[in-house]
């Protein structure tokens, strides 16, 4: 996630047709945009500050004339509040990174996860499928379409089918949390489908997308280059602006790639909604090479706040990773120092989302907030097609 992943709202804003262009908005004082330390989701520290809509990036950086690493790239390092900040571009990348790194990256595939679906009285839904669980549940929302896009929809009941293409189904069994504020938002679920998952998504669902992103884009536009195993509600977007050229260049200079797998999550958490349980896996040779980087006092660079809770899941107290897989609903906070992970690419996260927390733990709140002013300040763009933020210790 892609990225922020703990988005707080049913994305009800209009984006501009050109990201770039500055409205009153952009013109806010910094008093007014400056981010404040406050308590996100969960009673989590996190940011608070205003998003001017048209830094929300409403397309991929291909149709805005860009490659894939030709957006921008903010890296900061030191503490404190006034840490040093470049900005760059993501393609120079190599030169902020050491030979004998790691970057941890997560190769989960990302699925049209958004089939159309209908209820018995014939109203157009969404069905978003967020994660398959044991004994062939899945957690599912279920969303309305509203102004081109859809926002969340809190009546169906427990019990209740509804119709999906090609003479599909999903039966609706019960909530998966308890109700926040009286609404249910995420449902267990079984699928009756008429064939495998893959192809039956490929042929009938669209990756899922929020209202910032005013138009439909292809499924390729939702994968990083380096995707081997399809299964996450949402791309994992940090490290979409990785390209196969750049990360030639990467091992040339030395950097060990390390591949690991979680599958995410539907991203659209409301106020006070911690992640749930997301399915990982960590092969053994990737524990191997982040724990001879760290005895040889190299950095570990997680790409994605997704690749942090799958690597420290696993991770000891004294510092080693082990190989595993199962299911984490780790939170990462100042609360909980991370033990293997000390650097961090991630892309830029809405006020007071969850992940800010874990920001934080990797930066600090008074360098993150320092960051998080000066993307503000020079227009760096937010979520999934935006720019990236590289946490160095």
């Amino acid at each position: 996630m892609i990225h922020g992943r703990a988005r707080l709202a049913a994305r009800g804003k209009n984006v501009p047709d050109n990201p770039r262009l500055p409205p009153v908005a952009a013109r806010r004082t910094a008093a007014e945009t400056s981010p404040r330390v406050t308590n996100g989701p969960a009673g989590l520290p996190a940011l608070d500050f205003a998003l001017p809509p048209d830094l929300e990036a409403a397309a991929p950086p291909e149709a805005r004339g860009l490659p894939r690493d030709g957006v921008r790239l903010l890296v900061s390092r030191g503490a404190g509040t006034a840490p040093q900040l470049t900005h760059t571009c993501f393609g120079a990348l190599p030169a902020f990174l050491e030979p004998g790194d790691v970057l941890a990256i997560n190769t989960s595939g990302t699925l049209n996860a958004a089939p159309p679906a209908r209820r018995a009285d014939g109203a157009a839904l969404e069905l978003h499928l967020s994660t398959r669980l044991p004994a062939g549940l899945w957690s599912v929302e279920v969303r309305r379409p509203q102004a081109g896009s859809t926002v969340p929809f809190y009546t169906p009941s427990a019990g209740e089918t509804l119709q999906l293409p090609a003479g599909a189904s999903v039966t609706l069994h019960a909530p998966q949390a308890s109700p926040h504020g009286g609404r249910v938002r995420l449902w267990l679920a079984t699928l009756n489908l008429p064939g495998p998952l893959a192809p039956y998504l490929a042929a009938h669902g669209f990756p899922i997308r929020y209202n910032y992103v005013p138009r439909a884009w292809p499924g390729e536009y939702y994968q990083t280059v380096y995707a081997t195993e399809p299964g996450s509600a949402e791309m994992p977007s940090a490290g979409r602006a990785f390209t196969p050229e750049l990360i030639t260049r990467l091992v040339a200079r030395g950097v060990q790639v390390a591949p690991l797998l979680l599958h995410t999550g539907v991203a659209s958490l409301q106020d006070h909604e911690p992640p749930y349980e997301e399915y990982y896996r960590v092969p053994a040779a990737t524990a191997q090479l982040v724990n001879a980087a760290r005895a040889a006092g190299q950095r570990v660079v997680a790409v994605g706040t997704t690749t942090v809770r799958a690597l420290e899941t696993t991770a000891e107290a004294r510092g080693l990773a082990h190989p595993g897989e199962g299911w984490t609903d780790l939170i990462i906070s100042p609360d909980r120092l991370l033990r293997v992970v000390n650097g961090l690419l991630t892309g830029f996260h809405e006020p007071n989302a969850t992940h800010l927390a874990m920001l934080a733990a990797v930066a600090g709140l008074d360098r993150l907030r320092a960051a998080y002013a000066a993307a503000l300040r020079e227009r760096y763009l937010w979520h999934e097609f935006g720019d990236l933020h590289l946490i160095l210790p």
